[in-house]
């Protein structure tokens, strides 16, 4: 099962009302958590200042079921979500959310003038390279556009690669993913060619917001 079939199978569950929180656990120790069940909720405590920092077009870099993509939207603020699940994007468009089943390595409408991008619930950890995914977002974004990220809280060990995935149908998979906490942020940031302008914490997440440079 590929890391599309594993969401797939994920948020159907939740949308369903079925227990569907997993983890992925990578060689080194560091672990993940993911709950698709909150991601299908309208809102997360903490979602407040990631809306009121997207100003402009935003990007939603997977979605999933569209809770971000969507509040943007009710909010008056133009926005897309891209996500690699089928599942996650058949259900943001059911709430309202515009969303595309885009991989964000591939072609995306708007790359180069996106004035918002957010990796939120963890995403800065999609495809399991830190490094290439913060390159790619240099790349959709405008010049003077803002990523607002989510991340791992400061002195959590950082870890990249490919990680085993417990579903709960009890069978184990593979995902590739990473976790980047908070103080590692600027040396990552240096490495893509961004900055760090910001950082925040709400509701025990936390955030950062950077610019190309």
């Amino acid at each position: 099962m590929n890391a599309v079939a594993v969401f797939d199978t994920a948020i159907d569950r939740a949308a369903a009302g079925i227990p569907a929180a997993f983890t992925a656990r990578h060689a080194s120790g560091g672990v993940h958590r993911f709950d698709p069940a909150a991601w299908c909720r309208d809102a997360i405590a903490g979602d407040g200042a990631l809306i009121a920092a997207c100003t402009g077009h935003t990007l939603d870099v997977g979605c999933g079921p569209g809770r971000l993509t969507s509040a943007l939207i009710d909010a008056g603020r133009p926005a897309l979500g891209i996500d690699l699940s089928a599942s996650a994007v058949l259900l943001a468009r059911r709430r309202g959310a515009p969303a595309l089943q885009r991989d964000v390595f591939g072609p995306v409408p708007g790359t180069g003038r996106w004035h918002h991008l957010l990796l939120a619930d963890g995403n800065i950890g999609i495809g399991g390279d830190p490094h290439r995914l913060l390159r790619r977002c240099r790349q959709l974004l405008a010049t003077d556009g803002h990523l607002h990220a989510e991340l791992a809280p400061a002195g959590t060990p950082a870890w990249s690669g490919t990680a085993t995935v417990q579903n709960p149908d009890g069978v184990d998979r593979t995902l590739r993913w990473a976790c980047v906490p908070l103080d590692d942020l600027p040396t990552l940031a240096d490495a893509t060619a961004m900055r760090v302008l910001a950082t925040w914490t709400e509701s025990n997440r936390w955030f950062a917001t950077l610019t190309p440079r």
